[in-house]
């Protein structure tokens, strides 16, 4: 009973440790070839460093235009507070970008003609079921008779008590 107090305490204490932890994150974006990083300082005057080339902008958002997938080192700071990111982006100029509603679009579509190609195979092969066919057996299908087994082979019949003898002399011979 008392732990059933302390969840909802225990939700909202994981909910503010997590938002805390994403304030001091990266936030990258990727179009095409082109990748625009955030920085997570919120103050103006931010310093942003390249290959070890300095750029003083007002904006959070540095943008790279043509990148070519390389990987690059890239730090940004305000005063001695300074934030460093490993980006390793791979970009192309022939993609094409599709959101969620277009890809859940496209999988539905594909379960729905396979549930109809399914059906229509069901409904097809379902009338085939009781025809006979042309070919193969023409003598008459009635009641099954039960035939009587066969005659058995003298040849193997069965070793019976008293009748060993018969048999003594297939012993095993060395090679």
């Amino acid at each position: 009973m008392r732990l059933e107090r302390f969840l909802p305490l225990l939700g909202l204490l994981l909910c503010a440790v997590g938002a805390t932890a994403q304030e001091g994150k990266f936030l990258v974006e990727i179009s095409g070839t082109t990748v625009t990083i955030t920085c997570p300082l919120k103050e103006p005057g931010i310093q942003w460093n390249r290959r070890r080339t300095t750029e003083d902008t007002d904006e959070r958002k540095f943008v790279m235009l043509d990148h070519d997938s390389t990987p690059a080192n890239l730090s940004c700071s305000l005063g001695n507070e300074k934030h460093e990111l490993y980006l390793n982006a791979r970009v192309c100029a022939n993609c094409e970008e599709l959101d969620a509603l277009t890809v859940a679009g496209v999988i539905t579509a594909d379960l729905l003609i396979t549930l109809g190609v399914l059906i229509l195979v069901y409904y097809f092969s379902k009338g085939r079921k009781g025809r006979a066919s042309a070919g193969g057996d023409s003598r008459p299908r009635g009641q099954k008779t039960q035939r009587p087994p066969p005659v058995p082979n003298p040849d193997y019949e069965p070793i019976r008590k008293g009748q060993r003898e018969v048999y003594a002399g297939l012993a095993s011979r060395p090679f």
